[in-house]
């Protein structure tokens, strides 16, 4: 890329770390005090701008434990920048290392997660895409994760008014771990973000879903999105018939199949039941 390699008067990129539809990710420097970020950066020419979206939403998010701070955001001639917290692992690292999950770390995750997202649901946003790849581990603590990637985030209260359902004319999201609801184009809410929980950690504990095979799904054919869709969602609808997943993790994902579009999930219940089952296990 062409770009200088200091920005912000501040700001040294090291190494490419990451990369995506939407930009890429660097491991920088602050040349001042010799802290390590994450630098995120999208061409200007860019037509969808997310990365200022991304960044007015972690500014709005900043009192959220679990969620990036955002140091700077900025841009030259070429390229728009955002400078957060540089983090390590991703949740999907950490599985394809292990293969598998216990459900001991698995419910740990699954409480953390919950955690951080009862918080930014409760100050009106969504994330939709929550997948693996968007939980990263602290290098603090490392069993502590944060939620990334907000560049499709919306609000769902609009002046304290909750979103009307309707359907939508676009897919949003990740086909793997999309709720059911978004494979049928509906509007997403809360209980979308959840479900989407559900199925991640259902993956760390059995290591696989019957409906991601290699890189037959994780790299998606436009023209061929139909049949796709249509197959990941079949396979969802019949999830619970899997007698391999514990029971405390289909209750869950009962429960959440089961919100109505405006209802706010029960967070703590849920978090109170997965403590519970890990105290059954210690």
């Amino acid at each position: 890329m062409e770009t200088t390699n200091i920005i912000g008067n501040k700001y040294k990129l090291i190494k490419q770390i990451g990369s995506g539809s939407f930009g890429s990710i660097f491991e920088g420097i602050n040349i001042r005090t010799n802290e390590k970020v994450a630098i995120k950066i999208e061409l200007i020419t860019d037509e969808l701008k997310l990365l200022k979206h991304e960044s007015n939403i972690y500014r709005l998010l900043a009192n959220v434990d679990g969620v990036p701070k955002i140091k700077w955001y900025g841009k030259d001639n070429l390229y728009y920048y955002m400078v957060i917290d540089l983090f390590g692992n991703s949740l999907q690292e950490l599985l394809d290392k292990s293969r598998k999950l216990s459900l001991k770390v698995v419910l740990q995750i699954g409480i953390n997660i919950l955690n951080i997202l009862m918080k930014i649901h409760d100050n009106g946003f969504i994330h939709r895409d929550i997948k693996p790849e968007n939980f990263l581990l602290t290098l603090s603590k490392p069993t502590k994760v944060v939620l990334i990637d907000f560049g499709i985030s919306k609000p769902y209260l609009i002046n304290n008014q909750h979103i009307n359902f309707k359907c939508k004319d676009k897919f949003i999201g990740t086909l793997n771990f999309a709720s059911i609801n978004t494979h049928n184009f509906y509007e997403q809410s809360r209980r979308d973000d959840l479900e989407s929980v559900a199925y991640m950690l259902i993956y760390f504990f059995l290591g696989e879903l019957d409906w991601i095979n290699d890189d037959n799904i994780n790299s998606i054919n436009l023209d061929e999105f139909g049949s796709e869709n249509n197959y990941v969602r079949t396979k969802k609808e019949l999830i619970t018939s899997n007698i391999n997943i514990p029971k405390v993790l289909v209750d869950f994902y009962k429960k959440i199949r089961a919100l109505e579009f405006k209802e706010r999930p029960n967070y703590e219940k849920y978090i109170d039941s997965f403590s519970k089952e890990l105290g059954n296990l210690q």
